[in-house]
C-alpha cells in the first residue's frame, strides 16, 4: 500500500521518494515503550516537543497530541494503542471547500442567494427543495459514493479511492488533513504541502486525485512535469535580434521637423518636399560601417519594391570623414538610384535622433514617424543570419499600406553608433494642438477614444478634447490613463514590457503643458496628422474560423449580471495550431471581459476549475486580440469544446450580445506552443472592514518554465498584487508588482524577452484587497468576502503564460 501510495501521487508530479506508515498511529509510532506518553528522548525535536506539550509537564499525553493536531480535545482515550487498519474515533469532517466557499453565511446549505447561476443550482439541489446541502454537493461532485440518483457523476477511479484509503492511514485524527507530524516526516510531504503551510488539506489532496484520474499527467494547474528541459541559451535563440522598444520612448506617432538637407549632387532640398508621396522610407547608411554594407543588397532590393507601393526612399550618411567616390562606388556596385544625403553637419541626422549607421525610419506624407528601428534581424554586430527571422521594416510597410499600425513598432538597431553631440540643436517650440496634441492623442488614445471604439467618448477632433481637457489632465496625473500599471524598478535600466502603454515622459509633459497653457494654441492645420482609419471588423486579418457564442444573450438597461457561461462544439476534423485570435463582441460597451477554455472533444466544459485552471484566450477592455511572434502557437484540439465566461456589464440600454472568436490558423508547423497556467488560492477570506487584507500563495515549480507574460485577476475589492519567485539558493526577485491594481483594466504584461525560472523554485503570489468603506467600488463591507465566480465575490489568480518546445513531429499533428 505504501508503495502504490508513492506511485500514484509520483504520477501526479510530486516525484515523491518513498512514503512512510504511521504504524499504529503517529502518537503510538513516537511512544517507543508504548506508556501512553511521548517524552523529549522518544520525540527529540524540540520545536515540535513544545507545541504538543501542552501543559508543559515534560512529556506529551495521547489527549495533548489529538488536541494539537486536530484542533480538539479526544472525547475518548483508548486504553491500549491503536492497530493498523483500526478505525480512529468519529470526528466531523470539514465540509468541502468549494462547498464552504459558496456556503457565504456557513449555515450548512447553499441558496440560490449563494449561487446564482440557475443552471448549476439546478444540477445541485437533487430534491429541489430550494436549498443544497452538503451531502446533494458530494453526490453530484463525486465527494462521496453515488447514489442512482440521476445526473450523479460516476465513482471514483481505482486509483483515487486508493488514495482515499491510504490517506485515512496518516490522517489519525479523521479531520480530513494530513499535518507533518501525522505523515511522521514522510519524504512525499513537502511535495503535496503545496503552499508550504505543513498541512496537506482537502483542496491539495483534491488536486492529487484529479490529476492521478487525468492519467498523471500535471505537476500542479497546467505544469506538466513531463516537459520538455529548456536552458537559457535555448532562450535566448528564441529572443534572439534586437531590442523592441516602447514606442512613445523613441517618438513614434510624433511629428519629424522639416529639416533641411542636400543631396549628394549638391541639390537642397527638404522632407516636404516628398508629401506626395504615400510615405517616406529613411534608411541610415554609411560605406564603411562593417554591418551597414552587409545591408546594402537588401536595401537595394526595396528600392525596387517601394517604387510599386508610393513609398519614396532618402538614404542618409551621417559620417563626414567619408569620401564621395567612397560613396559613389558603392551606389553603383548596388544599382542604387534614390536620393543620398551626404549628412555632414548632421541637420537631417539630429532632426530624425538617429542612433547608428543601420536605423531605418518611415514616416507618413505629414511626416509622422510610424516605425523606427532595425531593417531586419538579419545582421548584428557580431553575428550574421543565412536570413532573417523578422522583417521589421517590411512588415511596417505592409501595415502601413493597408491603413494600419505596425504591430512591432519601434526596435534597437545595430551598427555603428552614432555620435550628435556636434550635431544643430533643435529649437524648443510652444506645444500646439494640431503638431503635437493631435498625434499624442491619435497614438496613445484613440484607439478606444473614437467613433466605434469602447470608450465613453471621442478624442479625435479640437471640440471633443477641449470639453474633456480636465478630465484628460485627471486621468494623466493620476497615471490612469493610459491604463498601465506595472511598477518600474528605480534601478532599471531597461523596460521589461513589450507592451506596455503608458505615456512616455515627454508625451506627458507635452500634453499637461499644452493643457494647462493660457490660450491651448492650435497651430498650423496644415500640420494636422493624416486622419487614422480602422478596421471594420478584425484586426488580426480575416480569420480561418470565427466561432461565434451559441446564442444571443439579453443585456439589461442597469443593475447586476451574473456571469454567462456559453458552450460551442466546434467541427473541426483535426487539430490546428492557432497563431492568432480575436474576441470580437457584438456591442462593446457591455463586455468587460471574456476568459475562454478550450476542452478536448465531448469533455465536460464545466470543468473549469472557476478560472484556476488558465485560459486559452482572453478578453480585457483594449485588449482583445492576440498576435503571437513567429513559430509561436497555441493547439485547438479536433472536435474541440470551446467554453466562454463572459462578464456583462449593462450600459444603460437594453440590448442583445453575441460575441466571437476568430483565429488563424498556422500555415506551417510552429517551434513553441504557447500555454497558461494559473497560481490560485480559492480559500482566501477577507474580513468585514479590512482596508489592507493580504493574501498569498505559493507553487513549486516542477519544470523550467519560460514565461512570457502575467495576467492577475481580482474582483472590485482587489488593491494590489504581486508576482515573485524564490530560487534555489534562497534569493528571490519580484517579477511583476502591480501597487495599483485595477478591475476595469485586467491587462496583460508581456516580456520583451522570456523569463527563465528554473525548475525547483517557488513562485508566489501576493494580493492585497481593500473591503472597507473607503473603497467605493465595494458592494457591502460588512460582508467576509470569501471565494466566488460574482463580482461581488473575490478570486485570486496569478496567470503565466509561457511556452514548450515542440518537436517537428509533435508539431505536425
Amino acid at each position: 500500500m505504501k508503495t502504490t501510495l508513492t506511485l500514484l501521487l509520483a504520477l501526479a508530479g510530486f516525484s515523491i521518494v518513498s512514503a512512510q506508515s504511521p504504524g499504529g498511529g503517529v502518537f503510538q509510532k513516537f511512544d517507543k515503550n508504548s506508556d501512553g506518553k511521548v517524552t523529549s528522548d522518544e520525540l527529540p525535536n524540540a520545536q515540535a516537543f513544545e507545541r504538543f506539550d501542552v501543559n508543559k509537564d515534560g512529556v506529551i499525553t495521547l489527549e495533548e497530541y489529538t488536541q494539537v493536531a486536530g484542533g480538539m480535545k479526544a472525547t475518548t482515550t483508548p486504553t491500549t494503542p491503536t492497530k493498523q487498519g483500526d478505525t480512529p474515533p468519529a470526528t466531523t469532517v470539514a465540509a468541502d471547500a468549494v462547498f464552504s466557499g459558496y456556503d457565504k453565511n456557513s449555515d450548512g446549505k447553499v441558496t440560490t442567494d449563494e449561487l446564482a447561476s440557475p443552471q448549476a443550482f439546478a444540477r445541485f439541489d437533487l430534491d429541489k427543495d430550494g436549498a443544497i446541502s452538503l451531502e446533494e454537493y458530494n453526490k453530484v461532485s463525486g465527494k462521496t459514493a453515488p447514489t442512482t440518483t440521476p445526473g450523479t457523476t460516476p465513482p471514483p477511479s481505482p486509483a483515487v479511492s486508493q488514495i482515499d484509503a491510504m490517506v485515512k492511514q496518516f490522517d489519525v485524527n479523521a479531520d480530513g488533513k494530513i499535518t507533518r507530524e501525522e505523515s511522521a516526516g514522510a519524504q512525499w510531504f513537502n511535495r503535496v504541502d503545496s503552499n508550504a503551510d505543513g498541512v496537506i488539506d482537502a483542496e491539495e489532496l483534491a488536486m492529487v486525485k484529479k490529476i492521478v484520474s487525468r492519467g498523471g499527467a500535471g505537476g500542479g494547474r497546467g505544469m506538466s512535469s513531463a516537459a520538455p528541459a529548456i536552458s537559457p541559451e535555448d532562450v535566448k535563440k528564441v529572443t534572439s535580434g534586437p531590442e523592441i522598444l516602447k514606442p512613445g520612448d523613441v517618438g513614434i506617432g510624433r511629428m519629424i521637423v522639416d529639416a533641411p538637407f542636400t543631396d549628394l549632387a549638391g541639390k537642397a532640398h527638404c522632407l516636404s518636399e516628398l508629401k506626395n508621396s504615400k510615405g517616406i522610407v529613411i534608411i541610415m547608411t554609411s560605406a564603411t560601417c562593417p554591418v551597414s554594407k552587409r545591408y546594402i543588397p537588401s536595401v537595394a532590393k526595396l528600392e525596387k519594391e517601394l517604387a510599386g507601393k508610393g513609398l519614396a526612399l532618402l538614404l542618409v550618411n551621417p559620417f563626414a570623414s567619408e569620401t564621395a567616390e567612397e560613396i559613389k562606388a558603392q551606389l553603383a556596385e548596388h544599382g542604387l538610384t534614390s536620393p543620398y544625403i551626404h549628412d555632414k553637419e548632421k541637420t537631417l541626422t539630429a532632426a530624425l535622433q538617429a542612433r547608428t549607421t543601420t536605423e531605418v525610419f518611415l514616416l507618413d506624407a505629414t511626416r509622422t514617424l510610424v516605425y523606427r528601428g532595425a531593417f531586419d534581424d538579419q545582421y548584428g554586430i557580431n553575428y550574421n543570419l543565412d536570413a532573417p527571422k523578422h522583417r521589421y521594416l517590411h512588415d511596417a510597410i505592409a501595415a502601413f499600406v493597408k491603413n494600419e499600425s505596425p504591430h512591432i513598432a519601434a526596435t534597437a538597431a545595430p551598427g555603428c553608433e552614432l555620435d550628435l553631440a556636434s550635431a544643430p540643436k533643435l529649437a524648443a517650440s510652444p506645444v500646439t494642438y494640431h503638431r503635437d496634441v493631435a498625434r499624442i492623442l491619435q497614438q496613445n488614445c484613440v484607439t478606444c477614444h473614437r467613433d466605434g471604439g469602447i470608450a465613453p467618448f471621442a478624442l479625435d477632433d479640437i471640440e471633443e478634447v477641449k470639453d474633456r481637457a480636465k478630465v484628460i489632465k485627471r486621468v494623466i496625473s493620476e497615471g490612469t490613463m493610459p491604463p498601465w500599471f506595472a511598477a518600474l524598478d528605480k534601478d532599471a535600466t531597461t523596460n521589461l514590457w513589450v507592451n506596455d502603454c503608458s505615456l512616455s515622459a515627454k508625451d506627458k509633459a507635452d500634453l499637461l503643458a499644452w493643457i494647462e497653457s493660457s490660450d491651448r494654441p492650435l497651430g498650423n492645420v496644415a500640420e494636422a496628422p493624416a486622419k487614422r482609419t480602422y478596421p471594420a471588423e478584425w484586426s488580426i486579418g480575416t480569420p480561418d474560423l470565427v466561432i461565434p457564442l451559441s446564442r444571443a444573450y439579453d443585456i439589461k438597461a442597469d443593475g447586476f449580471m451574473p456571469y454567462a457561461f456559453d458552450v460551442v462544439d466546434t467541427d473541426i476534423a483535426e487539430d490546428k495550431w492557432v497563431t492568432a485570435y480575436e474576441i470580437l463582441p457584438s456591442e462593446r460597451d457591455v463586455v468587460h471581459h471574456v476568459i475562454v477554455q478550450v476542452h478536448e472533444k465531448g469533455a465536460d466544459a464545466r470543468d473549469r476549475e472557476e478560472g484556476a485552471g488558465g485560459y486559452w484566450a482572453i478578453y480585457v477592455p483594449g485588449n482583445g486580440a492576440n498576435i503571437y511572434p513567429q513559430g509561436f502557437a497555441r493547439k485547438i484540439p479536433a472536435g474541440a469544446r470551446v467554453s466562454f465566461q463572459i462578464h456583462y456589464t449593462p450600459s444603460g440600454k437594453a440590448k442583445k450580445e453575441r460575441l466571437r472568436m476568430g483565429l488563424v490558423f498556422a500555415k506551417t508547423a510552429p517551434q513553441y506552443e504557447v500555454k497558461t497556467l494559473a497560481l490560485a488560492n480559492n480559500r482566501i477570506a477577507i474580513p468585514p472592514g479590512a482596508s489592507h487584507h493580504v493574501e498569498t500563495q505559493t507553487r513549486r515549480v516542477p519544470f523550467d518554465i519560460p514565461i512570457t507574460g502575467y495576467m492577475a485577476h481580482m474582483h472590485i475589492r482587489g488593491k494590489a498584487f504581486k508576482y515573485e519567485v524564490t530560487y534555489a539558493d534562497g534569493k528571490t526577485e519580484t517579477l511583476l508588482d502591480i501597487p495599483r491594481y485595477d478591475f476595469n483594466w485586467q491587462l496583460r504584461y508581456d516580456y520583451k524577452q522570456p523569463k527563465l525560472i528554473p525548475r525547483g523554485s517557488t513562485l508566489t503570489i501576493t494580493a492585497v484587497y481593500d473591503n472597507s468603506a473607503e473603497n467605493k467600488a465595494n458592494p457591502d463591507p460588512t460582508k467576509l468576502v470569501k471565494w466566488g465566480s460574482q463580482t461581488v465575490d473575490e478570486m485570486m489568480l496569478g496567470y503565466f503564460e509561457y511556452f514548450v518546445p515542440l518537436s517537428a513531429k509533435v508539431a505536425m499533428k
